[in-house]
């Protein structure tokens, strides 16, 4: 079990995604590393769901360590595309020289969708915990809305510019951060970390 003082490895190299994970850790004083500040690449998501790449890069990266680590694989579901780009949503954001551009993405989903209308959709975040000793958790975080063009908002990560929740009339990337870091797909797993390492 981790406490106050232990080193816990995020397994990214996102740095939104890393600050976002820092913030929400601050509480614990543990000793927050991530695998960028370590030179461990993050290895190839094979998964065919936020599970299996949750997990995998967790282990990965822990066993390249032997330190716990925390490892987070999330996107977005829109159900009028049968929930893509889901586990892909990363991906969808690359363009062929491999930079990452969501605006790209955006044009991508839209292509294939009205771009005036309105469609369902969810972000989902999976949490991995992975120990040297060998045990493995995992918290899953799902929050209900929709996307919509044109991107707006000016905190943008991601898909965040074109994702509204369910009950608010902002996109996460318009929301002031803290608001967004209450209610997000990701806050939604931590609490379930959290409860685990309290």
């Amino acid at each position: 079990m981790l406490k106050p003082g232990d080193t816990l490895v995020i397994a990214s190299h996102n740095s939104g995604k890393i600050k976002e994970i820092r913030e929400m850790l601050a509480a614990f004083s543990l000793n927050l590393v991530s695998a960028r500040d370590l030179n461990i690449a993050e290895p190839e998501e094979t998964g065919t769901t936020f599970v299996e790449n949750s997990v995998l890069k967790a282990t990965s990266i822990m066993e390249a360590c032997q330190l716990p680590c925390l490892a987070d694989d999330s996107g977005l579901c829109v159900e009028a595309l049968n929930g893509a780009p889901g586990v892909y949503s990363a991906r969808w954001a690359e363009r062929a020289n491999g930079e990452r551009d969501f605006n790209y993405a955006f044009a991508k989903i839209f292509d294939s969708l009205d771009r005036s209308q309105s469609y369902s959709a969810q972000m989902r975040c999976v949490l991995t915990l992975s120990f040297p000793q060998g045990a493995i958790h995992s918290f899953d975080g799902i929050v209900n809305g929709h996307i919509s063009l044109p991107p707006r908002g000016e905190h943008a990560f991601g898909y965040d510019p074109i994702f509204t929740p369910e009950g608010y009339n902002q996109t996460f990337a318009q929301m002031d951060p803290s608001l967004k870091s209450q209610i997000s797909h990701r806050r939604h797993a931590f609490k379930q970390l959290v409860k685990f390492i309290s």
